[in-house]
């Protein structure tokens, strides 16, 4: 009897197991494409614009342009410019977007320059920590009782280069408006 019972909730079991299995969400049948693999390194799609001034001048318009919409600048200076700006799109997410750009002489008489422009986006997310604090009973011996306050960080959840597009066509169209307003300075 004992045995029947054993059965009948072994079988049963089982079922449940198998049942939950095909709930399971189904493997690919090939291996997915590894990130790399979907660099096109296309012509048209550049991080870079040539801009008709000298290395220093096409600096000084990127830095120009970014500290014009808010972005601090860490780095400025020997072709390079480096900036970051903080936003908050929802309650307990943060979004940093960091700039850098590098600036080549091209030409013969170096009086054009390229600037290599890549922006990186990093999310994060809030993380609480709830803090617990001992308390020593000597019947008992030690108790964790846990307080109402938390201790919060940041956890970055996510960093990814902006792809190449209008992004960086609105950046190079001020970076020029940037240059042609120096030039008219001097």
């Amino acid at each position: 009897m004992h045995c029947i019972r054993f059965l009948a909730i072994l079988s049963a079991l089982s079922a449940t197991l198998l049942a939950g299995c095909g709930a399971l969400p189904s493997l690919p049948d090939r291996p997915r494409k590894a990130v790399y693999q979907g660099e096109t390194f296309a012509a048209e799609e550049t991080f870079s614009r040539l801009f008709d001034a000298n290395v220093d001048d096409t600096c000084e318009a990127a830095r120009r342009a970014l500290l014009s919409q808010g972005y601090v600048i860490s780095k400025a200076g020997g072709g390079l410019v480096q900036g970051a700006k903080s936003f908050q799109p929802e309650g307990e997410v943060h979004v940093e977007i960091g700039f850098h750009v590098v600036c080549v002489s091209d030409g013969p008489k170096q009086q054009v320059a390229t600037a290599y422009v890549s922006a990186q986006q990093d999310r994060y997310a809030l993380k609480k920590n709830p803090q617990a604090a001992s308390l020593g009973v000597s019947a008992l011996g030690s108790i964790s009782v846990p307080l109402s306050s938390t201790q919060d960080s940041l956890v970055k959840v996510a960093s990814e280069t902006i792809p190449a597009g209008e992004f960086y066509d609105r950046f190079f169209t001020l970076m020029q408006r940037m240059l042609r307003e120096n030039a008219a300075e001097h």
